[in-house]
């Protein structure tokens, strides 16, 4: 899952939330230990979502459709897919209001641990909240300023224009993967928050 997924998971705790949202950026055991215990739970839980994703029976069948073009960024590019259908899942969040209000909830509550953000998050963290990034997920041309900027920051992904159009052409069959996917993860996330 990408930033939508990763900060509907922690479930609206704010310092679950700031782990979980610069889990990317933080590598190692000594860098995590720079943490508090919550933040720290947080960038765990990060990495044992993605790897539980990555894993899922529904990933790897939604992944062989951009395997020849992607490689191995097949499973970031489903990570953002996943971003798609969650933002426009009623049964998660009711409507276009709640996805907002969502997404302004989680920029308040990561602004007051931004002394934790990594510089690489810090760095990015203004236009993730200027263009609502979690928010815009929810659309189609959201979407594919999505793929652009993770083309942007892997440096030799092949341009977005193909997965793309994988993702219109095979939208209903990717949303049928995310369906397939989406309690077993929250179960999952749960489940690690609670141990």
């Amino acid at each position: 899952m990408n930033y939508l997924g990763h900060a509907f998971l922690s479930f609206g705790n704010a310092d679950i939330l700031t782990g979980n949202m610069i889990g990317d950026h933080v590598k190692g055991k000594l860098a995590l230990d720079a943490y508090p215990e919550r933040i720290k739970q947080g960038v765990m839980l990060h990495r044992k979502i993605d790897e539980f994703a990555d894993n899922h029976p529904a990933t790897q069948r939604a992944k062989v459709w951009f395997r020849q073009d992607y490689g191995l960024y097949a499973g970031a590019i489903m990570d953002s897919l996943y971003d798609h259908f969650l933002a426009n899942d009623p049964k998660m969040f009711e409507s276009e209001k709640h996805l907002f209000a969502f997404s302004q909830d989680v920029y308040q509550k990561l602004e007051k641990n931004a002394e934790y953000f990594p510089p690489a998050f810090a760095g990015y963290f203004p236009y993730m909240k200027e263009h609502n990034w979690l928010y815009n997920y929810r659309s189609m041309p959201g979407m594919q300023r999505s793929l652009g900027g993770l083309a942007r920051r892997a440096k030799h992904m092949p341009t977005v224009e193909k997965a793309y159009e994988i993702f219109v052409g095979h939208y209903y069959q990717l949303a049928q993967c995310y369906y397939e996917f989406i309690d077993d993860v929250v179960t999952f996330a749960k489940i690690q928050l609670n141990r």
